[in-house]
């Protein structure tokens, strides 16, 4: 990998070309599998991007490198107490301010910063110029040498194109990639994978700050009183990020289960993760091992919103959930890696108490397939046919498979790096 250096065991073993498509979702590659696309790959498994499902957040974990400073360029800084960074990414070259976390660094290829927005303006001429530039860029690289690419366009084009137009451009990056391969041989093992999924539906906003306002808060760009709140308001995603008063968020999180469009919003309640929406409420305790090793308990408190009843019901008659609630981490998984919310304890527990962003939100809203929030203006003039951002199924499954090996068929993101940077 690029930036790092390799064991002499390395050099012996085929050379890497890590390919990373952001924002195809597991189904969509699926649905390109039956097409014919990308034969010489192995099955692709499912891989399990956290919540929120956003491109920083997946990559940082995945590579093991610094956490993004938010869950995107417009974020609410704790320290200034105030809403920070913004469109401003996306002028000029990219400069270390610009870099949202540190494995951007081991990036050999991305495309040019402006076209993160020009996808908008014309999707089919960005989209493939983005595969040129990386076949060019691949080709010039010293032989042997690893090669991490990151094509970005092909999620902007999913979000205002939709499926059928991505899938035609995936029949470019098949044929670019049969010619790699015979050119290659077996000297180069291809990871293609993806650093999130995507809801494939049409999606309308939700009115968040309207919404908070009708019941007396202020929506303001830095915090200053108790019913202050900051709400970055940016990309037209699945989730909601909203930083406040600590003791205003249990009631922002009961209000926002009244809005049209919200499935759930968590919170920290002590060391308890507190589940609020339109269908119950829920906590997720979580407990630590004297070897570091994690267990859950879910507890419904009202209905069942994470749809966990039946499955831990399940658990218990199998033996793999303990009298008092809690089974590990590792027995969790593996019975709800497929679920509505796939590997929601510790997907959700995690998305609160964990350093996935530095400025962790103070109430995170998950948003049900076909809605989003963000940028106004942005929103008036895209319509949008996909997107992500939520916990739900399709949103969380980003897909991994190789030219060389067959991986399980579900595996975290985070636990992916060990497969593609050992030998």
């Amino acid at each position: 990998m690029k930036a790092r250096s390799q064991p002499e065991t390395a050099r012996q073993r085929p050379r890497r070309l890590l390919l990373c498509l952001d924002g195809v979702p597991f189904e969509l590659i699926a649905m390109a599998r039956k097409r014919g696309l990308f034969a010489r790959f192995h099955r692709p498994t499912r891989l399990l991007s956290p919540f929120p499902t956003m491109t920083n957040i997946a990559l940082s974990l995945m590579f093991d490198e610094s956490a993004p400073l938010g869950y995107e360029s417009l974020y609410f800084d704790r320290r200034s107490g105030a809403l920070a960074g913004g469109a401003r990414k996306y002028i000029g070259r990219r400069t270390p301010d610009k870099i949202p976390s540190s494995y951007m660094r081991l990036l050999d290829y991305q495309e040019p910063l402006a076209c993160e927005f020009l996808v908008y303006v014309a999707p089919d001429r960005v989209v493939h110029a983005d595969f040129e530039r990386f076949r060019r860029r691949f080709q010039q690289t010293v032989p042997g040498k690893d090669f991490f690419a990151f094509l970005k366009g092909v999620d902007g084009m999913l979000h205002i194109c939709g499926s059928q137009a991505l899938l035609r451009a995936l029949e470019k990056l098949d044929q670019l990639l049969e010619e790699m391969c015979k050119r290659e041989g077996d000297r180069t093992e291809i990871f293609l994978f993806s650093d999130h999924g995507m809801n494939l539906v049409e999606n309308r906003r939700v009115h968040v700050r309207t919404h908070l306002e009708r019941h007396g808060y202020r929506v303001v760009s830095r915090l200053r009183a108790r019913r202050d709140v900051c709400i970055p308001a940016f990309g037209l995603c699945g989730y909601v990020a909203i930083y406040c008063d600590a003791n205003e968020k249990a009631k922002i999180a009961a209000h926002m289960a009244e809005l049209e469009g919200v499935d759930f919003s968590l919170y920290a309640d002590g060391d308890e993760l507190a589940l609020v929406g339109p269908r119950g409420r829920a906590r997720i305790r979580a407990r630590r091992s004297d070897i570091g090793s994690a267990s859950y308990r879910y507890e419904a408190e009202e209905d069942d919103p994470l749809e966990l009843l039946d499955t831990a019901r399940r658990m218990r008659q199998c033996g793999q959930l303990g009298a008092d609630g809690y089974a590990e981490d590792a027995t969790w998984y593996r019975w709800t890696a497929e679920h509505t919310y796939p590997d929601a304890l510790a997907n959700l527990y995690g998305s609160i108490f964990e350093p996935r962003v530095v400025n962790t939100a103070d109430v995170l809203v998950s948003l049900r397939d076909g809605y989003y929030y963000g940028s106004s203006l942005f929103s008036r003039i895209v319509r949008l046919l996909a997107t992500h951002g939520n916990a739900l199924l399709p949103s969380s499954s980003a897909f991994l498979m190789s030219t060389h090996r067959e991986f399980p068929p579900h595996m975290r993101i985070a636990g992916a790096r060990w497969r593609l940077h050992g030998v």
